[in-house]
């Protein structure tokens, strides 16, 4: 079976390099054909995939410990459906997983009326890139990070499944960014295809691709804020984001496409920003290898990178082979002469806000590489640290906020859309301003940052009201800014306003913080499938009000030797959320408990929410409506 599934990968890059060498002859010798292996090397490529993909998931649904791969993330003990999971919870099963996502989508897409309206030309070009792409994920797989090593002798009982991955949160997020990461490869790959081929009788690369673009864009955004909740729910620091270089590096491709996103608007309307949003979506695509090449070189350190590895060398040729093809067509085409807008038209904005983004993801990348760079002129390199970010980056949102506010309320003529739009959005944003400062919430960068968020709401609430004959076409954009802006909302409040204090607490015993009073009503040794915990029961009060019991745990694995893990508990709420992680028990019989006031936190997660489903809208209810 195992050798089998080795053999689909080798079938996957012979198919993928006969394709890519055959596009490659026809384009240099001018024969402006697909043949058969052009037009079909995408089905093998994937099919040998899917294969490889199937031989994996039978060893970790057997619990085949004859399979290094299945020996070294499952056991007994771990459940089917994190068995199954574990599929890519290690570096070879991941890259696997991604490999496939890739030939997925661009197998629904060669079967799509979309793809039946290009040029031969560009169809070569695209094949070109795609077969390229295919023939590196399978050239890593097959040398560099092999799913299917065999191991002698075959051990009782398998390593497991790292307890921080073992939450709904963490299984869900890997898959998520890299279905997000595959599907920028797609518009990438036509986008310079269409630079080459020059073909005027087409559709633009976004118009053909967007569905996979904004579901991408969806994936990915969905794929991040898991990972901010499972680092709050499960490492039991209190915190959501550490600006840890992985969190980083999923950032910045984030960050870059929305940036695309944008700007493809001008291009659409206008015919401008053709190589700017060529280069832009390449870039997004090539900044997720990157991110890939962090979390898999060994070239930082991080919670949840998977140390040093043999595919950061393939990878690191790769993005730089790729940033050189990139800028190599991009220069040698034709430059558009047509300026953009002033800065003060709702053009202009969008231009500003991708650069304002770009500059974003340039400061939080060289701020990540930072311990790397450090190391050419320091001999004792050092990384910077979440103050560095917090001080930069959070105004540099808040900003974000203001021009999420005006933009809407612009248009390409130069003017307001409305002045009781404009007049109303203005008086929010005072009033907000005014009403937190009142109230004692008086850090400046919190205030800036909230009243610029009940800004932008008004003024999507108004851009709807504006466009009432034509709501469909911008209801799913002004809801995702909607959500955005409850995220920072969440992020401002919960960020610069809770409190935090760590605890020795008996049993029996009463504590107060704040306004709340916690008496720890049970403390005691509990076991569980292969790990035993010591839990915490913490009845909290609000003065007279019982809020419930709050019961943190820490456990130790039978597999991890003496590493501790902590499991929080939380008391939800819309405004203060109670959280709380066991650190510690005492040579008292006393616990050590961090207790934390999270203001406002779960609108962090319902923005979060919304932003990820809401561009479903924009894609499907306009089509909805006109067929109507």
């Amino acid at each position: 079976m195992y050798y089998f599934g080795y053999c689909a990968l080798i079938l996957t890059f012979l198919a993928s390099a006969a394709a890519a060498a055959c596009c490659i002859k026809n384009i240099f010798a001018n024969q402006i054909e697909d043949n058969w292996l052009i037009k079909n090397a995408h089905f093998v490529s994937t099919l040998g995939l899917i294969l490889a993909s199937a031989a994996l998931m039978h060893g970790l649904f057997w619990q085949d410990y004859s399979l290094q791969y299945a020996a070294n993330y499952t056991d007994k003990y771990l459940s089917l459906f994190y068995r199954l999971t574990a599929f890519w919870a290690g570096q070879p099963g991941s890259m696997l997983f991604w490999a496939l996502v890739v030939g997925l989508i661009a197998t629904i897409f060669a079967l799509s009326k979309s793809y039946q309206g290009l040029g031969v030309k560009t169809k070569l070009w695209f094949w070109t890139f795609y077969y390229l792409i295919l023939v590196f994920f399978a050239l890593l797989l097959t040398c560099y990070s092999n799913p299917f090593i065999m191991q002698t002798p075959v051990p009782a009982d398998g390593n497991g499944l790292n307890p921080l991955l073992q939450n709904p949160g963490m299984i869900i997020h890997p898959p998520l960014l890299f279905i997000g990461y595959a599907g920028f490869i797609l518009p990438s790959c036509l986008a310079l295809a269409q630079l080459l081929s020059q073909d005027k009788n087409e559709p633009r690369w976004h118009v053909l691709t967007r569905p996979f673009l904004i579901w991408a864009w969806m994936f990915l955004t969905a794929g991040i804020l898991l990972g901010a909740w499972w680092a709050y729910m499960e490492l039991g620091w209190g915190g959501y984001w550490a600006w840890d270089p992985v969190e980083n590096s999923s950032l910045v491709p984030w960050l870059l496409a929305t940036a695309t996103l944008h700007t493809i608007i001008i291009e659409r309307k206008t015919q401008k920003l053709v190589r700017y949003n060529t280069t832009l979506i390449a870039i997004t695509t090539i900044s997720t290898f990157f991110a890939t090449f962090l979390v898999r070189s060994g070239v930082i350190d991080s919670v949840h990178a998977f140390g040093k590895g043999a595919v950061g060398t393939p990878l690191l040729i790769m993005i730089v082979a790729s940033l050189i093809l990139t800028f190599t067509i991009v220069f040698s085409t034709k430059k558009e002469d047509a300026p953009l807008a002033p800065i003060t038209t709702k053009e202009g904005l969008l231009a500003f806000m991708s650069w304002f983004l770009i500059a974003l993801s340039l400061i939080i990348l060289l701020a990540t590489v930072w311990p790397i760079l450090s190391k050419f002129v320091s001999q004792a390199p050092k990384g910077l640290d979440a103050n560095f970010y917090n001080k930069v980056c959070l105004p540099l949102a808040a900003i974000l906020m203001l021009i999420l506010a005006i933009c809407p309320l612009r248009n390409a003529k130069n003017c307001f859309t409305s002045n009781i739009a404009i007049i109303t959005t203005s008086i929010f944003f005072i009033a907000s301003a005014i009403a937190l400062y009142v109230f004692g919430y008086q850090v400046p960068i919190a205030i800036v940052a909230t009243a610029a968020s009940v800004a932008t709401i008004i003024s999507q609430i108004a851009h709807l009201l504006n466009h009432k004959k034509t709501w469909p076409k911008h209801l799913g954009s002004a809801i995702t800014h909607i959500g955005l802006a409850l995220c920072t909302i969440g992020v401002a409040f919960s960020g610069c306003y809770d409190l935090e204090k760590d605890i020795f607490i008996s049993q029996g015993q009463s504590v107060k913080i704040s306004q709340y009073t916690l008496t720890l009503e049970y403390l005691g040794q509990e076991n569980g499938p292969g790990y035993s915990a010591l839990v915490a029961q913490i009845q909290v009060q609000e003065g007279e009000k019982d809020l419930g019991l709050i019961c943190p745990e820490r456990r130790i694995y039978e597999k991890f030797g003496d590493m501790q893990f902590s499991e929080v508990d939380t008391i939800p709420s819309l405004g203060n959320e109670l959280y709380a992680s066991l650190l510690g028990l005492s040579q008292q019989r006393q616990a050590l408990v961090r207790f934390s006031i999270k203001p406002l936190i779960n609108w962090l997660w319902i923005g979060g929410f919304i932003l990820s489903l809401a561009p479903f809208l924009a894609l499907y209810l306009p089509r909805r409506k006109e067929s109507q």
